[in-house]
Formats: C-alpha cells, structure tokens, sequence
C-alpha cells in the first residue's frame, strides 16, 4: 500500500507570481477594508511617533545635556515617555484589527474552498487522496493567518518606516545617508535571490506535509489489513521515507534562512561602522554636534532593523505564499460535472421513467465501460441489473445519479435530459443505498435525516419501522440519540445496512430508489428482513436494483444483464433461465448445480 501513485501534477507547480497571489488574497479583504485602511493608518502614526525618538534624543543632548539644563530636559523626557505610550497604544489596536481581520479572511476562504470541494466531481476524488485535500483546508489555511496578522503587516510597516527614515537621514546629513543608502542594492540583490530560494523550499515543505498526511490518513484507516498481513514494519519504513523526505525539507528552510539573516547582520553593521567613523570625524571637526550624530546612529539602526526583520518575516511570507499557490490552484480546478446555465427545474414529483438512449460511457479516453446501452424503465418498475465484476452496472447508477456526464447518448427522466436539468433536482428524486453505507459521526437521529431539520422525528421513526431498523435502535441505550462514532464502528455491518436504508426512505424519494448491491454484506436474517422490506417499499416506485447475487432479483418485474459494457440479454428470471444464456450460467454458477466444466461447455453451447 502506498500513495505514491497518486496523481501529483498538482504539486509540481511551476513559477508563481507573488503580485498574482497578493491580488487574489487583497480581494478577500476587500469587506473589510475599514478595519484594514484604519490598521494602515495606524502604522503611519506609529511610524511618524518613532521617528521622533532620536529627534528628542538629539534635542535632549545638544541643548540641554551638553548646556547642563535640566528645566527643559524633564519636558523632553515626559514627552518622550509619552511618545512611547502612545506608539503602544496604537500598536494595540492596529494588532488587534489585522487579527480580526485575518480570522474573518481565514474563515471565508475556507469556507469556499470547502463549498468547492463539495461541487467536485466523484472523479476529482478518485485521484486525490483525502489527506492532501485536509492539508488545504487546515494547514494552508492556517499559514494565512501569520500572513496577515505578522508577516504582511510588519513588512508594510517595515517599508513604512525605511521611507521615513531615509528621509529624516538625508535632512540630517545628507552624505551620512548616501553612504548608509549604498548598500541598499546589495541587500536588495540578496533578498531577491532569498525569496526565490526560500519559495521553492516551502513549496517543497508544503508537498511533503501533503503526502505524509495522504500516507497517514490512508494507512490508519486501512489499519486492519495492516496488521491482517503483517505490513507494520514495511509500513514503517515508508513511513521513515516519507518522514525523511519532509525533514530534509524542513532542514532546507533552516538552512537557507540561517544564511540570510548574518549576511543582513554583517551588511549593516559594516556600514554603521563607517557612519561612525566618517560622523566621527565630523563632530571632531565641530561640523556635527555629537547630539546629532546619535541621533543619526539611532536612525541607522532604525534603518536596518525592518531590513532584518524583513528578513525574519520572509520564511512567514514565503510559506504563506506557497500555501496560497496550493489553495488557489484547488479553488482553480475545474468543477467537473457543472449544470447548464439555463438548466431545467425539475417538478417536485415526478412519475419516475427512466430511460437510456444509446449511452456510452469512458472513465478514461477510448476505455468505454459502456458502449451503446439503450433501455426504457416504466414508472414504478423494478429492475434489475446483473454481471461479473466490471460489467458497468455500477457505472449506470452513477451516470443516472450526474456524478459523470456521458460521453455519448442522452439519460432522460420523465422524457427530459437530465444533462439540462440542475442535479440537485435529479438526485432529490433518488434515494440511494450503498454496499458500504457511509455512517457519519452524530446521533442516530442526526444520520438517517443527515441534519435536515424539514424531517420530522416521526419521519425518521416511520423509515426506520418500515426497513425494520427501529428494533435494534430501541436496544441501544439512547434509542435515536445514540451516539455513533466515526464511521459507524460502534455498529454492526447489518445494523449500518438498515441505517443507511432507514435514511434513504425517510428522505422520501417519489420516484426511485436505487440500490447498489445493498444486501451484500448482511447476514441472512438481515437480508430477509430488508428484502421484506423492500416488497413493501418499492410497490410505488421505480426502482433500480444492482446485485451480484442473482437470488436477490428474482422478484424484479425485468432482468437486464450486462456483459463488457453492453446489454446482452433482458427478461424475467424464468425467461432469462429458459434463454439458457450468460444469465443461465451465472445462475448455476451461483447455485452450484453443477461442476464448473460443466458450466462453461453449457454455455459455450448456449453461445
């Protein structure tokens, strides 16, 4: 068992703009501008308050210090620890909105993402492993919010306060400042080669934590046949790779940060040593006071401190951008199965034909699982649908269900083509009962009327009486408020058949139900009882029965076999036996009449 087959285009991403991805993330905070543009307003004041620090120091030193005043030193002093309260205060509140901000940010791009994740086709989960799917909606999620509440709002307020500075620099001393802005361009080249580096190593990160989730989530929930056939040590040991593969990529962060931030340290200490000595030279020349001078130092280092901190923000940025690129590629994937802009409302009840004109089908281009299938199902038949493994009789379910568009033909009900209609008008008339009922984590109550408060409790009661249910849910402890863990493993396999049942009557589907080999996995007394059931149920319905063991149909008003994707034969059991066809065969293949030879020259003879 492994996921390293699974499909990985989309994690080898090619080159990503930031611009690109700011634009699409600036258009998630749009509604909330205010809260946003009041933030920006705040680190301007900020900015301008600590700008003023070494202007006062200045003040302080050269007219009172070096005069030995005190009268005016107490002003600037107060004044200066009012400029500090005031810089804390406005700190505050700016922190306290981005946050806000990003929290409501983080909420409505997850909750597209999963209403997203919600319209993809049943083919986008055939190809992308559930763990990686988790990964977007919780850790590229969650980077975000470092994004905005840190790494975006102190590199704004990084830019802001190396503009300010540099034009409190020049007006000081102005060749002072050239010389700490000619480095500039060198810190620039190397930020630049920095955020290619650090972008690729996030995105290496990203992917990683994506397969090693993928890996996890496939592995714990197949966990029984782990220990079944004894994979613990093999599993491991994919486990170290997979593990191994996302340390060294984590240790490539590390690395390529722990470069960056001394060459910044080394840059702008080696210019703050030439500040000195030229400024040095100055006051010595009484040219510049020493006051001046100071504050000239204080504002190098003002300087150079956002370069640094731009610096400690980046790897934030930089896996926030790689975290961006992954979201926003998901959110890019096409829907799949999407309605028509003018598609039809169905009516609320419909009379419930079916019918398939000439219907083929491919999963993958030129592989037709379906080829040309042509039948007509009245208004409360029962049909059956029969074949080996393979035959395409789960691949009519989902094609009627809208899960996959067709490639060729029409699937009409009540004469209209589904593929104009809404598929939520298609698939309320449908009720649908799996070989493997998914069981959510909730209440009885809660899973057979799937949270739908238009379901009255008596409803849920009546379905569950009516498939024989409500026997074993009035022996659980709390009856309908029995809670199920996930996936139903507090229940038997049988007890989850007629739970799933249970829910597709109680949504009361007027025209069909279809069942997907829905007795398969149920002892005989369970079987008994839902076949029961079933008589009752399906006397005013259309309905579709797909099974592998043909004793479960033999009541159908009409068999239809399938062989290879096509309709080989079709009638009732006992003309379809009288056919002594691939009906025939499988029927004596299932009763075990006769020796398997035996077989198979009775239905070469038959061919």
């Amino acid at each position: 068992m492994s996921v390293s087959g699974y499909r990985e285009e989309d994690d080898v991403i090619g080159k990503a703009y930031d611009s690109r991805l700011v634009k699409r993330l600036l258009h998630y905070m749009r509604p909330y501008r205010g809260r946003t543009i009041l933030a920006v307003l705040l680190l301007l004041a900020t900015t301008a308050l600590a700008l003023s620090q070494p202007l006062l120091v200045q003040q302080a030193i050269d007219r009172d210090i070096a005069k030995a005043k005190t009268d005016d030193l107490w002003w600037i002093i107060t004044l200066y620890l009012l400029v500090l309260a005031l810089i804390f205060i406005f700190r505050y509140v700016q922190s306290l909105l981005m946050v806000i901000v990003s929290q409501k940010v983080m909420n409505d791009l997850r909750m597209q993402l999963f209403r997203h994740l919600q319209r993809m086709s049943i083919a986008f989960y055939d190809s992308n492993p559930v763990g990686r799917l988790v990964t977007r909606l919780t850790n590229d999620i969650a980077a975000l919010n470092e994004l905005l509440t840190a790494g975006a709002i102190t590199i704004i307020a990084d830019v802001f306060m190396i503009a300010g500075v540099a034009g409190v620099l020049l007006w000081i001393n102005w060749k002072l400042a050239l010389i700490t802005f000619v480095i500039m361009p060198v810190l620039a080249v190397i930020m630049r080669w920095f955020a290619v580096v650090m972008r690729n190593s996030f995105r290496q990160q990203r992917l990683h934590v994506a397969r090693l989730n993928a890996f996890t989530a496939e592995h714990i929930g197949g966990m029984m046949l782990v220990q079944l056939f004894g994979r613990q040590r093999r599993d491991n040991e994919e486990f170290r790779e997979h593990s191994g593969r996302l340390l060294d990529a984590n240790m490539g962060v590390v690395h390529s940060y722990a470069m960056f931030e001394p060459v910044v340290a080394i840059v702008s200490a080696m210019t703050t040593a030439i500040v000195i000595v030229v400024g040095g030279l100055d006051v010595l020349d009484e040219s510049m006071t020493v006051g001046r001078l100071v504050a000239f130092l204080m504002l190098v280092a003002m300087y150079y401190n956002p370069v640094r901190e731009i610096a400690d923000r980046f790897n934030i940025l930089q896996s926030a951008m790689a975290a961006l690129e992954r979201i926003f590629t998901l959110l890019d994937q096409p829907e799949g199965v999407q309605d028509a802009e003018d598609a039809l409302d169905l009516p609320a009840r419909v009379e419930g034909a079916v019918e398939f004109e000439g219907v083929s089908f491919a999963y993958t281009p030129d592989t037709w699982v379906l080829k040309d299938v042509s039948f007509r199902i009245a208004p409360g038949e029962r049909v059956a649908f029969v074949g080996a493994t393979g035959a395409g009789k789960t691949s009519l379910i989902n094609l009627l269900l809208r899960f996959y568009d067709i490639q060729q033909g029409r699937i009409l009900l009540d004469g209209i083509d589904i593929a104009r209609a809404k598929q939520q008008h298609v698939r309320r008339h449908i009720g649908l009962v799996l070989q493997d009922p998914f069981i959510f984590t909730g209440t009885i109550e809660e899973n057979i009327r799937l949270r739908d408060e238009t379901i009255p409790l008596a409803q849920v009661r009546d379905a569950a009486r009516l498939v024989g249910a409500d026997r074993f849910i009035s022996e659980l402890p709390d009856g309908y408020q029995h809670r199920l863990v996930e996936r139903g493993a507090n229940l038997s396999t049988g007890q989850k058949q007629l739970l799933a049942f249970a829910r597709s009557v109680a949504f009361d589907p007027e025209v069909m139900l279809v069942l997907d080999e829905a007795t398969a996995n149920i002892d005989s007394e369970t079987e008994a009882l839902i076949q029961e059931s079933l008589e009752r149920l399906t006397a005013r319905r259309t309905s579709i029965i797909i099974a592998h063991r043909l004793a479960t149909v033999r009541g159908a008003d009409r068999i239809i076999v399938l062989h290879r994707g096509e309709i080989v034969e079709q009638g009732t059991h006992d003309e379809l036996l009288a056919l002594r066809g691939r009906y025939f065969r499988l029927w004596l293949l299932q009763q075990r009449e006769v020796p398997a030879d035996a077989v198979a020259k009775t239905g070469d003879a038959a061919s």
